[in-house]
């Protein structure tokens, strides 16, 4: 098959492209449907690259890409399998598309979270709840108990 393209996002404005050598297919057989063929067909598709050693990233990237697949990495080979659909075609098509988004996923910069003041009326409508509860509270009492 040809070059993997990852699509633009955030921390690839212009994709990735991955070359076609730098992709290993490994095709063995599946354990879902196919009917007489399942036994036959090598239908699976592993697809692997290796992270590590990549031209398609560069130094920000391929760390971000490596800390945050760390889970899923043997080393630092990234490994999908697809076995969903019957043909192998379709499988290996599956295939790239899963590591596509992964990889898109991966190399987005972390959004930070600017923490926020709660307003003035969300303050002053807890602090009225707690008052009503606190009045609620102090009718259940008995009378002689002041």
């Amino acid at each position: 098959m040809d070059d993997l393209r990852v699509q633009p996002g955030p921390g690839a404005p212009r994709g990735l492209v991955i070359p076609a050598a730098e992709l290993i297919e490994q095709f063995s057989r599946s354990s879902g449907p196919g009917g007489q063929g399942v036994n036959t067909a090598d239908s699976r598709v592993q697809l692997s690259l290796d992270l590590g050693s990549t031209s398609a990233l560069d130094e920000i990237q391929r760390s971000r890409v490596l800390e945050r697949l760390a889970s899923r990495l043997s080393g630092t080979v990234l490994t999908v399998d697809s076995s969903e659909e019957r043909a192998q075609r379709r499988n290996r098509v599956a295939a790239r598309q899963r590591l596509a988004e992964l990889l898109r996923d991966a190399v987005a910069p972390e959004i930070a979270r600017r923490p926020t003041r709660p307003t003035r009326g969300s303050q002053r409508r807890r602090l009225e709840g707690k008052r009503l509860r606190g009045e609620t509270k102090r009718t259940r009492r008995r009378p002689g108990a002041e």
